[in-house]
């Protein structure tokens, strides 16, 4: 066995390479929503990285992206189906993922990322209970975990729990207030899904400040300070 450091990052995306739908003035802006905000976590994935002996931290980068890092014993064959398990959820292949995910957290199952990941790859392929319990399983490693709580929103919000995405949201945003993805998500849900537009119009106003290079959000301000009244 042999000690990893384990980081999981959440990096900022380019407007382009968000994919699926979710919002616009009424339906279309629902669609684009959603698939920005699923897109935009799948690129959350933890990592392993060389060999370090030094304790877990939680690291903010700059203003859009943070590490995670964790102490993690794991042995070199876990580590190279881990690997391989992220290169498949790099090219969405979320099914052939999860045996191999499934394998590492059976080798390595006090490690938080294999659950978080598990849980990102079950919720895309539409199977919401086994990703809620991976998800859970990630938090009771580690429960100031900022993206397992941004997962959670958008599981809870696709099952129709608005008030328990509501709270996981800000959960996140309370351990790590610079998560822009968190920020954008909770946006969304407060204009779409629950219709409380000052809560929008804030989240929106501090995702643009870190994202000034998506060109949507704008927009979307506009609307709502349209719709407001201002």
């Amino acid at each position: 066995m042999r000690c990893f450091e384990l980081s999981l990052r959440a990096l900022a995306l380019l407007a382009a390479a968000c994919a699926a739908g979710h919002v616009a003035v009424a339906d279309t802006r629902t669609a684009k929503a959603e698939a920005r905000a699923s897109s935009a976590t799948d690129k959350s994935k933890a990592r392993i990285a060389a060999p370090k002996r030094r304790p877990a931290r939680f690291e903010a980068q700059d203003g859009t992206a943070f590490t995670i890092t964790e102490q993690a014993r794991i042995s070199g064959e876990a580590r190279t189906q881990y690997d391989s398990a992220l290169q498949l959820l790099d090219r969405e292949r979320y099914s052939q993922a999860i045996p191999l995910l499934l394998e590492v957290v059976e080798k390595a199952p006090d490690v938080t990322a294999p659950y978080i990941n598990l849980g990102i790859a079950y919720g895309r392929i539409g199977d919401f209970e086994r990703a809620e319990t991976n998800l859970k399983k990630a938090l009771e490693l580690n429960p100031s975990h900022p993206v397992v709580y941004d997962e959670l929103g958008l599981l809870y919000r696709a099952t129709g729990r608005f008030a328990a995405a509501r709270q996981s949201y800000e959960k996140a945003l309370e351990i790590y207030p610079g998560f822009h993805f968190a920020q954008r998500n909770l946006a969304i849900l407060c204009d779409i899904y629950l219709n409380d537009l000052p809560c929008a119009l804030a989240h929106y106003q501090a995702y643009a400040q870190a994202e000034p290079d998506d060109k949507e959000v704008p927009k979307w301000i506009a609307d709502l300070n349209s719709r407001i009244g201002h």
